[in-house]
């Protein structure tokens, strides 16, 4: 029972799908392989106006998450401006478009006005000197759309921040065709996967297995997780497995050695700001991959401290899930990194 209790009180505190995609070491990532590829360049110029001393895109990429909390130190004036001009902020960084489905549409089921697509398109305008206040209306300085940009080109190459799973009563995947239709009755929302419990010990075991290297050690006085949400372990787990398997353990050498290794990386087309709809289209073919063979078990009703009634699933995967998984990974950080630098490079030639 105490267990269970200590489930139950973990798992809620991801009721909000106040989501980190990549974690930190992701996002830095993506950030590095930009600095990199833009070096020598016009971009490179424009970026650093905009920067201040000693930032580079490596280091503001993890920016958008910091704004959140207190985890990266405490919040500057800047982080509180910007918090209180966008009380939804916490959502910009993802859409909910079910992960069986082929294209992002404005408007369609799991979408927002504010989404990730959305908030990118807004950021990209401001970048590219639009002063349509109908193409900006957060009201996003250039500073601030660089530091959402920054950040948030990884956050849409990770599957599960465009890819949402629903579920129906009998715990299978469903696919709801308009918003009523979730109705967490008939419906049920995953949050991004983060109501999909996955065992902490399988997973360990799953990477001891299949991944070279040892797994990192718990962080000093954080307490170990009884269970590991799926979206967890795609924005941490799958990164740390990545990194692994290349022999690199921090963001600037899996830059480097992403780079060296000459990856060939599709190039987008027409309008900058039509860029974020043909990431999202991208990655539901990648969050489709994110999902087979995964599996769900009954839902597990839970109330939050406010009150709130929600569902958990316990998740399984496939055995060998670490190797495809952190093959993905691997590729849709690549691709932030290059598709971020490309962006700069195309609003600032």
């Amino acid at each position: 029972m105490k267990k269970l209790a200590c489930v139950i009180a973990l798992t809620g505190a991801f009721l909000s799908f106040d989501a980190l995609a990549w974690g930190n070491d992701g996002h830095r990532a993506v950030g590095a392989i930009a600095d990199k590829l833009i070096k020598g360049s016009n971009a490179e110029k424009q970026v650093g106006a905009l920067l201040l001393p000693g930032e580079s895109l490596e280091s503001v990429s993890v920016w958008a998450d910091c704004v959140k909390g207190d985890w990266c130190g405490p919040q500057t004036p800047e982080m509180v401006a910007y918090v209180g001009a966008n009380p939804k902020a916490s959502e910009y960084h993802y859409t909910g478009v079910p992960f069986q489905k082929d294209h992002y549409h404005d408007g369609d089921v799991g979408t927002t006005h504010h989404d990730i697509v959305q908030t990118l398109k807004q950021a990209i305008a401001v970048l590219q000197g639009k002063l349509d206040p109908a193409l900006n209306p957060h009201g996003f300085s250039k500073r601030q759309a660089l530091l959402l940009v920054a950040h948030m080109t990884g956050d849409i190459h990770q599957p599960l921040h465009v890819g949402a799973a629903f579920v129906g009563k009998d715990g299978k995947f469903v696919v709801p065709n308009k918003h009523t239709d979730i109705d967490a009755v008939a419906i049920f929302d995953s949050r991004g996967g983060n109501n999909f419990l996955m065992d902490d010990d399988k997973v360990a075991a799953m990477g001891a297995s299949h991944i070279p290297g040892e797994n990192p050690k718990p962080r000093e006085g954080v307490p170990r997780a009884l269970t590991k949400p799926f979206h967890s372990y795609w924005d941490s787990t799958t990164v740390d497995y990545a990194m692994r398997r290349m022999s690199t353990r921090t963001p600037e050498k899996f830059a480097q050695a992403v780079i060296d290794g000459k990856p060939a990386v599709s190039k987008n087309n027409g309008d900058p700001a039509t860029w974020p709809y043909q990431w999202a289209d991208d990655v539901l073919v990648v969050a489709k991959l994110a999902y087979a063979g995964v599996t769900t078990g009954p839902g597990i009703r839970q109330t939050s401290k406010k009150g709130d009634v929600y569902y958990n699933w316990n998740l399984e995967v496939p055995a060998n899930y670490p190797v495809p998984s952190s093959a993905i990974a691997k590729t849709q950080l690549i691709k932030g990194g290059y598709k971020l630098a490309a962006l700069l490079q195309t609003i600032w030639p």
